[in-house]
């Protein structure tokens, strides 16, 4: 079933927006998702009728706001197909989901001389608490490089797992190249040397079905933001009888079960996970995401999505000088397309497209090792959602032509310097 998207976009208010004087034209939804009407007003009006803590009170409004939390939890479980409610666990971000696997799983399993296998294209967030694991452990880390056409050599999967191997994790999908990787290939080489594998789905859960069964990983850890839910909303999915074995990543109120001077015992799962207040608001209003991309359907997403990355690489790869990153099969990849045109530099390009009100991503992406692996510093990434349209694609072509244009040869090449310092941090 095609899905209508000019009924989508009028559920998203700041679509209708314009910048600099053009209508907005939003193509950073790597970075994070605009929110379609219903979240926004669940948010307002959770705030508005319910504001209250969760977990903590015997009053009317707490009731009913643990009840908005725990129901999107549920939520949460049947959208990927989770093994349970009690399996899911809300943090911040993905980030944070990683770095709780990292400290509660990590310091207590990991032991000098164990590997831990990751890949070449990894977002900093599962690259970063590996390393910091590692050093502190004694630990090896070993890694499945990336080939010129932006896939991994799964040649390097074989070669560098072993009996040592303790952790393997990898990224669903690319947020650098778009890139989708085969899962169930990681989880085929894990299981046969009895090694946890962890997914950073942040990329593959707003865009694509996931089933953590078919996937066949014992964490999964995504983001609410990317997926049309608000900001401050992650999650980190595992197996119970994992969780129990798990030592606690942060201590303080909810994630007890009694305290005393000298000692104390942990909460039941999930709680055990979610010390101090957490996000209820964020977390109600993710269930109201959720309930949106159910409607639409995820098979429907996707195939929009694939549709219009497929019409994109087919328009960009007429211009004159552009180079594109990752595979060129769109069955082969999310809505990502991550570019360098020319001798543009990417902040320069971006700053260009801005002008036209096209907002897209320029920089390393927080994947420098990836793109030292290309030999390049940085790229220009585009990434589209549901309510993208193929006439937005045009606009985008349209003004990296002019771009082009404008720039000439002029620019110095993306290699030849290094990225313009910003006081911005990078994102997905």
């Amino acid at each position: 079933m095609a899905v209508d998207i000019d009924k989508i976009r009028k559920d998203f208010p700041i679509l209708s927006r314009r910048v600099r004087g053009k209508p907005l034209v939003y193509l950073d939804n790597a970075a994070t998702s605009q929110k379609p009407r219903a979240v926004i007003e669940a948010l307002s009006n959770f705030y508005e009728n319910t504001n209250a803590n969760v977990h903590r009170g015997i009053h009317t409004l707490s009731e009913e706001a643990t009840a908005l939390y725990e129901e999107a939890r549920k939520k949460v479980a049947r959208f990927v197909h989770a093994p349970s409610p009690e399996s899911v666990i809300f943090t911040r971000n993905t980030t944070e989901s990683i770095n709780l696997v990292a400290h509660a799983w990590g310091r207590k399993f990991i032991n000098p001389g164990d590997e831990i296998l990751l890949t070449g294209m990894e977002h900093h967030s599962n690259l970063v608490p590996w390393q910091i694991l590692a050093q502190e452990k004694g630990a090896v880390l070993k890694f499945v490089e990336v080939r010129p056409d932006g896939t991994l050599n799964l040649e390097d999967l074989d070669r560098n797992a072993g009996p040592r191997t303790k952790l393997i994790a990898v990224t669903h999908v690319s947020n650098a190249i778009g890139t989708i990787n085969p899962i169930r290939r990681f989880a085929q080489v894990a299981k046969s040397l009895g090694a946890l594998l962890l997914v950073d789905a942040a990329q593959s859960v707003p865009h694509i079905p996931v089933d953590m069964r078919v996937l066949g990983c014992d964490f999964l850890a995504f983001s609410a933001h990317k997926m049309m839910g608000p900001t401050g909303v992650g999650v980190l999915i595992a197996h119970e009888e994992m969780l129990e074995k798990m030592s606690p990543f942060l201590g303080g109120g909810d994630m007890i079960r009694e305290v005393w001077l000298e000692k104390a015992t942990w909460n039941e799962l999930p709680y055990k996970f979610e010390a101090g207040t957490p996000n209820f608001a964020g977390v109600a209003a993710f269930g109201a995401a959720l309930d949106y991309l159910q409607g639409l359907g995820m098979d429907n997403v996707r195939a929009h999505e694939q549709e219009l990355i497929g019409y994109a690489l087919k328009s960009l790869l007429q211009i004159e000088g552009i180079t594109i990153y990752g595979p060129m099969d769109s069955a082969q990849r999310s809505g990502v397309v991550s570019f360098n045109l020319g001798t543009i530099h990417p902040h320069d390009l971006g700053t260009v497209l801005d002008e036209d009100g096209i907002a897209v991503r320029a920089g390393h992406h927080c994947c420098q090792p990836l793109m030292r692996r290309l030999g390049i510093n940085g790229t220009t990434r585009a990434s589209v959602y549901v309510y993208n349209t193929k006439e937005e694609i045009d606009k985008f072509a349209k003004s990296l032509d002019r771009a082009r244009t404008l720039f000439g040869v002029c620019a110095p090449s993306p290699t030849d310097r290094p990225a313009k310092p910003s006081a911005k941090k990078e994102g997905r």
